[in-house]
């Protein structure tokens, strides 16, 4: 059997194909970006139709760009942005509303009332998850009772429910699956980790009818074939797993103690605690890593809202920068004698504050304050969020205490931006050979069920390193700098 493998990394902004052949490298690239819709301040929806769209033409763009066809791959894995949430009517597969995006904040009273209620205990006992609209479950509610007819249709089992993946799996099989993986269900305050299933007491309290939902297999499950009319031949779905997932996976971070964090949109630092499910005491989550045959390896993760996003919005909502690639040389040249700090709480503040009403702010401004300071301000943002959740992630695993931090997503491939994130965390950053490590997880898991790609152990070793950063700020300035942030955050938390 070919050992080339397809991997569907759909984003929030963008989708992508790519094809890995069996040495890890990659062969073939598509890639295509959908608009952002923000009908309210707070809202963020994606047509789902640009989604499908997007995903069946990188698909072919990459097999085209590897001069391969649907009959060379052995299977394909899927990831894919996690939380953001689709029905659609079983009958026609048509969406009934936009998709609500992971980044969408109109359940903050819905989320405030279940607090209000005492429901958060519930929820962080059976899902490891805080009350926050950042989850899938609010969501669903909220578009079964906005949409006429909906929760009644629903509860008749004429809807159907998934993530971004049950979506694409729906589509790509015509019809035929309705499934998603472990890591995504467990992204929806409806599924109980230790038990995984999902739970009729979360059902019941998020007004989830239990209809709607897919079915939950393991990440390497077989989820069936791809219609044939798509790519020219059926292809074999053999992986599911949700971005962070399979990012994990990607930076072979299969021991106890392993970090890795994905700068992207947002970014996400996900630490691998083995088969104990860890409570944090720091409000990180616990979750699912991964589920590879029956067994559930679990995880501490810190979820930031905002990375990335805010030097696309230096770029785009200011225009103070061409290409976000600038960002790194403009931030080295930026004013060492002003200290601005930005808190880029566009949507809420993530891990480990969990404030939903927060909203974006800059701190010490002067008149001297120009492009370079704000460039500076929106990377350093990204690192001094990594520094607090690594350090809540220190507090609540002791294997997590030498570790070192491995790294991944578009922001990483910046030496400035590495280079500060070693300085703050005084902790080495490994940038990988392979940086697109979510597609390559996901290659990785469909693979080795396809039986072409090896094993965890060997996979690992074939894990390389392109460089290594290491802290050089001295102990001083990184507190000076700490408590700079520390003091902005709470100021932001105040107003």
């Amino acid at each position: 059997m070919s050992g080339y493998v397809l991997a569907i990394d759909q984003g929030t902004t963008s989708s992508r194909a790519i094809v890995f052949d069996d040495h890890f490298r990659i062969v073939g690239v598509g890639q295509k970006e959908f608009a952002q819709h923000f009908p309210r301040s707070g809202w963020v929806e994606h047509d789902p139709e640009d989604i499908w769209n997007s995903v069946v033409a990188t698909i072919r763009s990459a097999l085209a760009d590897a001069s391969l066809s649907a009959t060379d791959i052995a299977a394909i894995g899927i990831t894919n942005q996690r939380e953001t949430v689709l029905v659609w009517d079983r009958a026609t597969g048509t969406p009934i509303h936009n998709a609500i995006v992971w980044q969408d904040r109109r359940t903050t009273d819905i989320c405030r009332a279940l607090q209000a209620d005492g429901a958060e205990t519930l929820i962080t006992d059976k899902t490891g998850l805080l009350i926050d609209p950042y989850f899938s479950g609010t969501k669903i509610a909220w578009t079964l009772d906005h949409v006429s007819g909906a929760r009644e249709r629903a509860e008749a089992g004429h809807l159907a429910f998934g993530t971004v993946d049950s979506f694409l799996l729906w589509r790509l099989t015509g019809g035929r699956v309705h499934a998603t993986d472990t890591t995504n269900a467990c992204r929806t305050q409806l599924f109980d980790i230790s038990a995984n299933a999902w739970d009729d007491e979360l059902l019941r309290l998020l007004r989830v009818p239990r209809a709607i939902l897919p079915e939950v297999r393991d990440c390497d499950a077989d989820f069936g074939v791809t219609d044939g009319a798509l790519f020219g031949a059926a292809i074999p779905i053999r992986g599911i797993a949700g971005d962070q997932h399979a990012a994990t996976l990607g930076q072979a971070c299969f021991k106890p103690g392993m970090v890795k964090s994905t700068y992207g949109t947002g970014c996400f630092a996900v630490l691998n605690t083995g088969t104990e499910r860890v409570p944090s005491t720091s409000r990180l989550l616990t979750t699912v890593a991964y589920r590879l045959s029956g067994e559930t390896t679990f995880a501490l993760e810190g979820s930031i809202f905002v990375a990335g996003a805010a030097v696309q919005w230096l770029r785009d909502g200011l225009g103070l920068v061409a290409k976000a690639a600038e960002t790194g040389s403009m931030a080295s040249e930026a004013d060492d004698e002003q200290d601005v700090v930005m808190v880029p709480a566009f949507t809420g503040l993530g891990a480990p504050w969990w404030d939903a009403e927060a909203r974006g702010a800059i701190y010490g401004l002067t008149r001297k304050t120009g492009p370079n300071e704000f460039a500076r301000a929106a990377l350093e943002a990204t690192c001094f969020q990594t520094a607090d959740l690594l350090k809540a992630m220190r507090k609540d695993f002791t294997g997590a205490r030498d570790t070192v931090l491995r790294v991944d997503g578009g922001m990483v491939a910046s030496d400035w931006t590495m280079q500060r994130l070693a300085d703050l965390l005084d902790a080495p950053v490994d940038r990988p050979v392979v940086l697109e490590t979510t597609a390559l997880g996901a290659a990785w898991i469909a693979g080795h069920a396809a039986g072409v790609w090896p094993d965890k152990d060997g996979f690992a070793a074939k894990w390389r390193l392109e460089r290594q950063f290491e802290p050089r700020m001295g102990a001083v300035e990184r507190g000076r700098r700490l408590t700079l942030w520390d003091n902005a955050v709470r100021r932001t938390l105040a107003a």
